[in-house]
């Protein structure tokens, strides 16, 4: 196996009496989008700027592409970009004229043709950035992170303040970069935005990882109960003994670890028996509600 770009060992963070990182354990593989999950105040910052190198633990042990960041050793630098949820831009550069000077900061760099169209404003190239969306401007800061082309990206809550539209505009950002074979340390608080990018996710609270793997199976929602819910037209016969229970109004809903067994005795019943069973869904607990479960937050703090 490769050696893990990022890896975490017993890492703690104290300030005094306060526990913010209580020894954690994870790794990020090369390639891999991985994404860090957490209330505010959970610890998931004070991690991410340790391996940013801009904080200093207080016990553990941290490698980030085989360096100590505490080091802050200039050879670690040039292999990471940053993305922070604010950066100070020179207003009346063009897009063009901004990555060009970034890139000038770095022994290696990507074309800036190639860097524009990942990030997806080859459109707006020669644009001032005083005249960029907001949008368009957090596309800006990720090609500027991409400029010195590095192998590993931190993105801290990329997506905060926009709107639908540019929220899944910056998705496909994400997913570029992935494309290209760059791996991304992601920390968010939006769960459909872990579900759509991450390869794998931890979930931190209270200074503690509470649940690790992939979006689809974290904590085992893949195999916790499923929610079937159906609607009968007044005079319908009565359906099949299924466990179900009457919610009212002629609704119901059946709890099961077998929803594909449910399903088929269901409508196999509603098929033979002219039966509609109006509004029927099925439902297993999302990535929401495992988060909340686990933290006991609430979504989008």
């Amino acid at each position: 196996m490769t050696e893990p770009v990022i890896d975490v060992r017993g890492l703690q963070k104290h300030y005094g009496d306060v526990e913010a990182v209580r020894g954690i354990d994870f790794d990020v593989a090369r390639g891999e989008v991985f994404a860090m999950l957490g209330p505010n105040g959970a610890g998931k910052t004070t991690t991410t700027e340790i391996l940013e190198g801009y904080r200093d633990k207080t016990a553990g042990e941290v490698s980030v592409l085989g360096h100590d960041p505490a080091k802050r050793e200039q050879t670690l630098r040039e292999r990471i970009g940053i993305v922070l949820q604010s950066t100070g831009i020179d207003p009346f550069l063009t897009v063009t004229e901004t990555i060009e000077m970034y890139a000038g900061y770095y022994p290696s760099r990507r074309p800036t043709a190639e860097v524009i169209e990942v990030v997806g404003l080859t459109e707006k190239r020669d644009t001032r950035v005083n005249k960029l969306s907001g949008g368009q401007q957090r596309r800006l800061d990720v090609a500027i992170a991409l400029a010195g082309d590095p192998e590993l990206l931190f993105l801290d809550e990329p997506t905060t303040g926009f709107d639908p539209g540019a929220r899944r505009n910056a998705w496909e950002v994400v997913k570029n970069l992935a494309a290209i074979g760059k791996t991304v340390f992601l920390t968010t608080h939006f769960m459909d935005e872990a579900q759509y990018l991450a390869d794998r996710v931890v979930v931190i609270a209270n200074g503690a990882i509470v649940a690790e793997g992939p979006p689809a199976t974290l904590a085992g929602r893949n195999t916790m109960m499923a929610s079937i819910r159906f609607r009968l037209a007044p005079g319908a016969p009565e359906p099949p003994s299924l466990g179900q229970r009457s919610v009212g109004d002629g609704a119901f809903e059946i709890g099961t670890e077998d929803p594909a067994g449910v399903l088929h005795t269901l409508t196999g019943w509603a098929l033979e028996r002219h039966v509609d069973l109006d509004g029927l869904e099925v439902h297993r607990p999302t990535l929401e509600d495992v988060y909340l479960e686990l933290t006991g937050a609430e979504v989008g703090t």
